[in-house]
């Protein structure tokens, strides 16, 4: 049986932790803004719940969030294009397809942000096309921004 109250205490306990990360969330946002700024472009990614989360960042940065009169942030969910992914994937796996996306977008100075619940794990494979795309985005001069649940994983490893 789903226990509820343990259910609304731990998701206390992790909204409450935040706090604890104040600089590292304020410093992300100083990145985002410098690379308004800057006319660079935010590339969103994450598989299943995460790539919904992702286009719905991608979706307040392009449109206005809480101010109807700040410009659009150049934003793009590289995980919401099916014609794309179900291509790419089928010809030749989907383990590069965030990978082929950050190659075709990502610029030196672009975010790349990611999105995992677990925050990937090479023994197991999971999440392996974040983390292939994470060493694609180093590799451009990316800056790379990850939330990832759990240990964080490999990209708690890889970002900035």
């Amino acid at each position: 049986m789903f226990d509820i109250e343990n259910y609304f205490n731990t998701s206390s306990k992790v909204i409450s932790g935040l706090k604890d990360h104040k600089d590292k969330i304020f410093n992300i946002a100083k990145k985002i803004i410098e690379c308004k700024k800057n006319k660079n472009k935010i590339l969103v990614g994450g598989n299943g719940g995460s790539c919904a989360d992702a286009d719905h960042f991608a979706g307040e940065l392009q449109c206005t969030y809480k101010n109807s009169n700040r410009s659009s942030v150049s934003a793009i969910n590289i995980g919401s294009m099916p014609a794309s992914i179900t291509a790419w994937s089928n010809d030749f796996g989907f383990e590069t397809y965030f990978e082929r996306q950050v190659k075709a977008h990502g610029n030196k100075n672009d975010i790349l942000f990611l999105i995992s619940t677990g925050g990937g794990n090479l023994e197991s494979g999971a999440s392996t096309c974040l983390i292939k795309a994470a060493d694609e985005g180093k590799k451009r001069g990316m800056f790379l921004i990850s939330l990832g649940g759990k240990s964080g994983g490999e990209l708690k490893k890889k970002s900035d």
